[in-house]
């Protein structure tokens, strides 16, 4: 069975970006959500081809599963272009890097995905490939070394980032156009699955699509994973359509409850209140007592819980509030250290 830690894990899987290719939109118009975004980035585009030019580059942020690769490829069919994609990890040296660029075509989109994972040298190879559309190439070592200038078309790059803040600022001053990509709400969400529900043919009614797009933390992967979880469910047991009761059903049992929190979220959640008295503990603590890497709590678990208000981080350590207790049905202690009181207002990175 499909572990109900990677349904909620806003990281695509490779199994499943097939799948994902098929239900994304091919234009703004049919994008659902992150209305300014696109009206802004809908303007850069007619601009350029009023002007006859290729797009400015463009940088999109924001946390994973939230349409930036979507985008990426809607810019280059907007532009009637043809569309390149690498990623910051698979660029570890310049001459990766060179090797892309030179063979770029005119008016060609370029999309680097996570494009802050890309090492330093590179990154200054591309500074002057956006700004001049040239790069140096060197040829020798040593004091014989030589640089050779290689022309490059008009091309626009397609960044995009789950972590801005650790773009260097000479990278990011070069695009011309920067959209920061916010979560969905419930509302937003249901019209991505109903788009998504149509082209799978599924019978879904109204309380169905509410149901799941309550449980997807606010992001469409999520939400179109947890579709095809209850459509399995509904496929096994004989179902035609697909109501809340039956959408419920599917996600109870993978674990996913109404909130959205999967096994791993609760099991934090309950070590953290039943095994430490809601804090404050330590990660690896914390880890160890839900047999996981702290890697794995702090960069899956931890997001979805501190915007949720399940759960803070402090100078001292995780810690439960008040909002966890009432949602694992647990009386909190008198003493606990909860969201308002003191010792709350610093993280780990702040107090360092």
């Amino acid at each position: 069975m499909t572990d109900t830690g990677e349904l909620t894990n806003a990281g695509p899987e490779p199994e499943e970006r097939v799948l994902e290719a098929a239900l994304r939109p091919k234009n703004l118009d049919d994008f659902v959500g992150q209305h300014r975004v696109r009206q802004q980035l809908s303007l850069v585009l007619e601009a350029s081809k009023i002007r006859e030019r290729t797009a400015d580059h463009v940088l999109l942020s924001g946390p994973p599963g939230l349409g930036k690769t979507t985008l990426s490829m809607i810019i280059a069919a907007e532009m009637n272009a043809p569309l390149r994609i690498s990623s910051g990890p698979a660029i570890q040296h310049a001459g990766d890097l060179a090797a892309i660029l030179s063979s770029l075509t005119e008016g060609e989109v370029l999309f680097l995905d996570e494009i802050h994972r890309m090492s330093r040298p590179a990154e200054e190879m591309l500074y002057m490939a956006m700004e001049d559309f040239r790069v140096d190439i060197i040829v020798g070592k040593g004091a014989g070394a030589t640089a050779i200038p290689l022309e490059l078309p008009p091309f626009t790059l397609v960044g995009a980032t789950t972590r801005a803040g650790l773009l260097p600022g000479p990278l990011r001053d070069r695009f011309g156009f920067t959209g920061h990509l916010e979560f969905y709400s419930v509302e937003e969400l249901e019209l991505v699955l109903r788009r998504s529900a149509m082209m799978l043919s599924l019978k879904v009614n109204s309380a169905a699509f509410s149901e799941i797009a309550s449980r997807s933390r606010g992001t469409p992967r999520i939400a179109n994973r947890l579709l095809r979880r209850v459509r399995d469910w509904a496929l096994v047991n004989r179902l035609e359509s697909i109501d809340a009761r039956a959408a419920s059903a599917a996600l109870d049992m993978y674990e996913v409850d109404v909130r959205g929190l999967d096994r791993l979220d609760r099991a934090v959640l309950h070590a953290l209140c039943t095994k430490f008295g809601g804090g404050p503990v330590g990660l690896s603590t914390l880890a160890i007592a839900v047999g996981e890497e702290p890697e794995t709590v702090e960069t899956v678990a931890e997001p979805f819980l501190v915007r949720e208000g399940l759960l803070g981080r402090t100078p001292r350590g995780r810690i439960a509030t008040a909002e966890a207790w009432n949602h694992l049905g647990l009386r909190m202690p008198a003493d606990a250290i909860f969201a308002g009181r003191s010792g709350f207002e610093l993280d780990d990175e702040e107090a360092e």
